[in-house]
């Protein structure tokens, strides 16, 4: 007798959207990122005209993108609960809201704390609902076999974004004024993403009665001799066996291993992101030019975050995290270079670094995690693992600023951020997800 396997193709998807819906969400994130992270990055646009205006001193001003990262890190394990009971259709318009709000009241501050409580906890600790935090708390569910390439897609929204955002907000700010553009990017948010979100976005494919990948109208034959089963790729089946609660993920090596690989990458990412546009212009190139180049990061991150997401579905998450923080080690060296030789070509070169390779390591950040914990409690493990993150995001712009506060000088910083690189790549190996599973270019 032959039997069928039917997928549950029946589910009501909104405006009769077709079965392959996992698309869908795909775009919806590529838009949500590609507003909401750049709102965060467009701190560094802002570092230059507040330091001007109010006179204080780099670690003062940078101490706000830190203390938004130390207090939306503490709350990443709620914000993994909120995922996990209400999923992201109520919870990342929250955060656009947040982040609205923020934006307008730091329009009013004259203050450090003003700017403490706005531009850092309200608005970092707001886009981390809709950053590459908040989407990986559910994105990974929607794609097994092509994980690391559809969350790169969706990632990329980062660089189409940050390619228009970056030049309009620099020419807004040096005609219209700081004030002015931050009002102006959180109507955008708010009209955009709530209502974007709301209606489209869903937690996992089974609240539509689908599955991964879109494999929903598939009917196998199981008695065919022609159909060969696909492997699933588990190596260690034990593991993936377990129901994973948050005690019994903190008592194994490998959760740590990957927290330090999160907390070391995150400090070399950030602390380049928040002061690599002050950098340029104290080496010689000019508020534009730096502009761009920050534009240009995110542009080149489109093709890396798509490029590398799929070698680690073909080759395995390990290669594609060191193959990305090789680029970071390659754009700290380069920054470096500038200091003595100053030049357009070798800040072209920085960008490609950071951007193409460096920023391919988000789709490898946000399929490990569910592929060594994925569970009913996987929102929660991955809001801790996130704390590691978030400490590493918030530690690296300030120890970057208090070095240079100290020194005079960038080198230390750098120094220290190019030894982070290499204790990240080394961490992922030690966390080893290819001995838990196997991508898909590895199974037989």
């Amino acid at each position: 007798m032959i039997q069928a396997k039917l997928s549950q193709a029946g589910g009501r998807t909104p405006f009769g959207l077709p079965f392959f819906y996992g698309w869908v969400v795909v775009a919806v994130a590529f838009v949500t990122m590609g507003i909401g992270v750049n709102t965060r990055t467009a701190f560094s646009l802002l570092f230059p005209p507040i330091l001007d205006e109010f006179g204080w001193n780099r670690a003062t001003i940078a101490a706000t993108f830190s203390i938004g990262f130390i207090v939306s890190t503490l709350a990443t394990p709620a914000i993994g609960a909120m995922m996990d009971r209400w999923g992201p259709r109520i919870v990342i318009p929250i955060g656009a809201v947040l982040t609205g709000l923020g934006l307008m009241a730091a329009t009013f501050a004259t203050l450090p704390w003003h700017f403490y409580m706005t531009l850092g906890v309200m608005v970092v600790g707001g886009t981390i609902f809709m950053s590459y935090m908040g989407h990986t708390m559910f994105l990974p569910h929607w794609f097994d076999r092509r994980r690391g390439l559809a969350i790169g897609l969706a990632f990329s929204g980062v660089g189409v974004g940050s390619i228009i955002m970056f030049p309009w907000m620099q020419f807004a700010i040096d005609t219209m004024g700081w004030r002015q553009s931050l009002w102006i990017i959180a109507i955008v948010l708010i009209a955009v993403l709530v209502p974007l979100n709301a209606i489209f976005q869903r937690h996992r494919p089974a609240d539509l009665g689908l599955l991964p990948d879109g494999e929903t109208a598939q009917v196998q034959n199981d008695e065919s001799p022609k159909a060969e089963p696909k492997s699933d790729g588990i190596v260690d089946r034990a593991w993936t066996e377990t129901d994973w609660t948050l005690p019994l993920a903190m008592r194994t090596a490998r959760f740590w291993w990957l927290a330090l690989a999160f907390f070391s990458g995150l400090h070399a990412w950030y602390a380049v992101q928040v002061h690599q546009t002050r950098y340029l212009i104290d080496v010689g190139i000019s508020a534009e030019a730096a502009a761009v180049a920050l534009g240009l990061v995110g542009l080149t991150g489109i093709g890396g975050q798509i490029a590398i997401g799929h070698f680690s579905d073909r080759v395995g998450r390990e290669w594609a995290w060191s193959l990305a923080f090789a680029g970071f080690l390659a754009s700290y060296v380069l920054l470096l270079a500038l200091k003595q030789w100053p030049s357009d070509w070798l800040m072209y070169l920085m960008v490609g670094a950071q951007g193409f390779l460096g920023y391919g390591m988000t789709g490898i950040y946000a399929s490990v995690p569910a592929e060594l914990f994925q569970g009913r409690q996987y929102g929660i493990i991955f809001g801790f693992l996130g704390i590691a993150s978030g400490f590493g995001a918030a530690f690296g712009p300030w120890a970057t600023g208090y070095l240079f506060d100290l020194q005079g000088s960038y080198r230390q910083a750098f120094s220290i951020a190019l030894v982070m690189c290499v204790i990240s790549i080394f961490a992922m190996w030690r966390a080893s997800p290819r001995k838990v599973r196997l991508v898909a270019g590895r199974r037989g």
